[in-house]
């Protein structure tokens, strides 16, 4: 699947994650990742974000996540939605 315009999803609430993806020229994921959360759970986020993106079949996309406590389910489902609105 290939990223052809930038989009975003999620609030920058609480409980909640903003995710933004843009498209990049090589096939490379990149991620950079802001949370409230970080020390406790920022390596599960990041495998979060990653595992949807390669279940999803991207290549070449950049992606900014910033989270204020989100669910995995919540991570998963903004990421998809991001990532569909890109396409």
């Amino acid at each position: 699947m290939k990223i052809t315009k930038v989009a975003k999803a999620g609030t920058l609430e609480s409980n909640d994650i903003l995710i933004m993806v843009s498209p990049k020229d090589q096939g490379i994921i990149e991620l950079d990742l802001e949370s409230i959360v970080m020390q406790q759970f920022g390596e599960v986020i990041k495998q979060v974000i990653l595992h949807k993106v390669q279940e999803m079949g991207v290549e070449g996309v950049s992606i900014k996540a910033q989270d204020r406590g989100a669910l995995d389910c919540t991570i998963a489902a903004r990421v998809e939605t991001a990532l569909n609105r890109a396409i």
